[in-house]
């Protein structure tokens, strides 16, 4: 039975309490996974495999989940991956999105490596979002200029134009959220389960075969993108505590991974972001008009860990290090990974350093009541050293362009053809989604100023 139109429904309906956009993420996202998990069963296996090796890890050393997720995010964090086809797509996903409070942050421009898109990351942005439920997806805008065969890209856009990958029903009730500030619980339900739809995975392509190779062979991410009713999600992504034993351990569990872990090597203390993935899947789907079979491949199953948000300085000196171990190459040159280990050698490896040094973002608060001497200094670092306000890790939220291209590229084969390389646009991103993006670092230090500040309040009420 179809819902009646928001507008006819009665007056006690609507006055009824709104769910909380924390809320309605966790419904989407605990929904989502669940289907996900239902159309893709290995990522199942991944799910128990994580849960498995965080246990363990936290077994071995508790203060795990001191520095980093308190186990109730842990529990639930996932982030998932979606490819659009149109300005019109990527602007009502935001909109989508912000019902569930989530924001677009960063901008990555994956054509540099030869992906024909550029992204940003939909995400909450405010530490108290961030705990309830940190649910991320990763957005992608298919950049059909990059297309070099000019009656291809006219193809590619006229087929994107007749489709609609959102239901109507969605549509009106991610307005009226707009309109009212948000959904009620039964609101909420209908909500998530129209959305849903979207990122159902179709095993029955819109065009016909010859038109899917023809796109298949300028590149897989454009058949991909464009050949389907809707933006499957392509994969959703636990966290672990220890990303080295999950890669060790995927093939224990009948999961290929890719042969390499992305991002940063190992370290003591973690940084940024580190990323693995199982092979996508090839899956069988069927062709328009002569209802031909074939496959295709776009869906995987990835792992993440997550660590110490960097400042500006520590980016800088991040990237001068992931690019000194990838320009070495030839012959003679040691494997990457061996390397990349050598050149990180270079960033320090202890969170006293990485504070000192101004290399990472931290969470400050006061430990004990203690009144300064009247006239003294207010040195943050010197007041951690006494053990009067601690000093806490901030987790890195976002991604790493370098690192999202290798899984990309991982996934489409090595024999996979480039596409034009360009320079990123975004401003041309930011028109089509309808909104800037948020700085993700200006965010690590708005929050790391904030508790600063409060520090700061704290101990001048203690003043004589």
């Amino acid at each position: 039975m179809t819902s009646p139109p928001l507008r006819e429904r009665p007056h006690q309906e609507r006055s009824q309490p709104l769910e909380a956009p924390a809320v309605i993420r966790t419904r989407f996202s605990n929904a989502l996974s669940q289907m996900y998990r239902e159309e893709v069963p290995q990522y199942g296996t991944l799910l128990e495999l994580v849960a498995d090796i965080n246990a363990a890890a936290v077994r071995r050393d508790p203060s795990l989940l001191a520095h980093g997720p308190r186990s109730t995010r842990l529990d639930v964090e996932r982030h998932g991956a979606i490819r659009l086809g149109t300005p019109y797509e990527l602007s009502t996903i935001r909109r989508i999105f912000a019902v569930m409070g989530m924001h677009p942050v960063g901008y990555y421009d994956l054509s540099v490596a030869g992906v024909p898109v550029h992204s940003t990351a939909f995400r909450p942005v405010d530490g108290d979002s961030l705990s309830a439920n940190p649910f991320r997806v990763f957005t992608s805008l298919l950049r059909l200029e990059l297309i070099r065969d000019q009656v291809l890209k006219e193809l590619a856009a006229e087929i994107l134009r007749k489709r609609s990958i959102f239901t109507a029903r969605a549509l009106e009730l991610t307005h009226h959220a707009e309109v009212v500030g948000g959904l009620t619980k039964a609101e909420t339900e209908e909500f998530v389960g129209e959305v849903l739809k979207t990122f159902r995975w179709h095993d029955e392509a819109t065009v016909s075969r010859d038109t899917y190779e023809r796109l298949r062979s300028a590149h897989r991410l454009i058949a991909d993108v464009v050949c389907f009713k809707g933006p499957h999600i392509n994969h959703l992504t636990p966290r672990t505590l220890d990303i080295d034993t999950a890669q060790a351990e995927m093939p224990l569990r009948g999961i290929a991974p890719k042969e390499s872990i992305e991002g940063p090597p190992a370290r003591t203390v973690p940084i940024l972001l580190r990323q693995t993935s199982f092979k996508a899947l090839e899956e069988p789907v069927r062709f328009a008009l002569s209802h031909a079979e074939g496959t295709h491949t776009a869906r995987f199953g990835e792992i993440e860990q997550r660590g110490l948000a960097l400042t500006h300085k520590g980016r800088a000196l991040y990237d001068t290090l992931l690019q000194l171990a990838r320009s070495e190459q030839g012959g003679d040159a040691p494997r990457y990974e061996d390397r990349l280990a050598e050149a990180f050698k270079a960033f320090p490896d202890t969170l006293d350093a990485l504070r000192r040094e101004r290399l990472g973002f931290f969470r400050y608060a006061l430990l004990r009541q203690t009144a300064l001497p009247a006239g003294s200094d207010f040195d943050i670092d010197d007041l951690v050293d006494q053990g009067i306000v601690s000093a806490t890790p901030i987790t890195y939220e976002d991604f790493l362009p370098v690192s999202a291209a290798g899984i990309f590229q991982s996934n489409l084969g090595d024999a996979e053809p480039k596409t034009a390389c360009a320079e990123g646009a975004q401003a041309e991103f930011e028109q089509a989604l309808g909104a800037p993006v948020l700085d993700a670092i200006a965010l690590y230090q708005a929050e790391q100023d904030a508790s600063i500040a409060e520090v700061i309040r704290d101990i001048n009420r203690l003043a004589p």
